[in-house]
């Protein structure tokens, strides 16, 4: 998969400033989608240092969490979701009603784990690629769905 500059909401120069998602789309998406054999506990906005928006919620009486990029319709499911530390899971049944909006991705894509010179040969800029060898992001996930500051 290849990244696009400004995925991981840092940028070098306000040329490369990435742009931005619709949350209000997000949250009435979520809503709308579960009314139907589900409910959203919770939803929040991308909050420093988080570069997502992500959905609580319950289908069936077992939690799950929404998570959609701040800057590309990027979206992934997980069943956990700690500081720095996110369980991506595949969600079928809630995949189909999101794919006409978002790029969803699997978990198998999301737990790839991050080759560090392939990432410098994306489209990731300067301040991006500062980031990464800081914090050590061991996945794709980790980078598309981040948590640093």
């Amino acid at each position: 998969m290849e990244l696009p500059n400004g995925v991981t909401g840092f940028y070098d120069r306000e040329a490369n400033k990435p742009p931005q998602v619709d949350g209000t789309l997000f949250k009435q998406l979520c809503f709308s989608i579960l009314s139907h054999g589900g409910k959203v506990i919770d939803f929040k906005t991308p909050q420093y240092p988080a570069n997502y928006y992500y959905a609580r919620v319950e289908i069936l009486g077992n939690p799950l969490y929404i998570l959609l990029n701040e800057h590309y319709p990027y979206l992934a499911f997980a069943s956990d979701h700690e500081y720095r530390n996110i369980t991506f899971i595949d969600a079928p049944a809630l995949h189909a009603h999101f794919s006409p909006f978002y790029q969803v991705l699997e978990k198998k894509a999301l737990n790839k784990p991050l080759n560090l010179s392939l990432a410098m040969k994306t489209k990731l800029n300067k301040a991006e690629l500062k980031q990464i060898e800081y914090w050590k992001p061991e996945s794709i996930g980790q980078i598309i769905f981040n948590y640093w500051d």
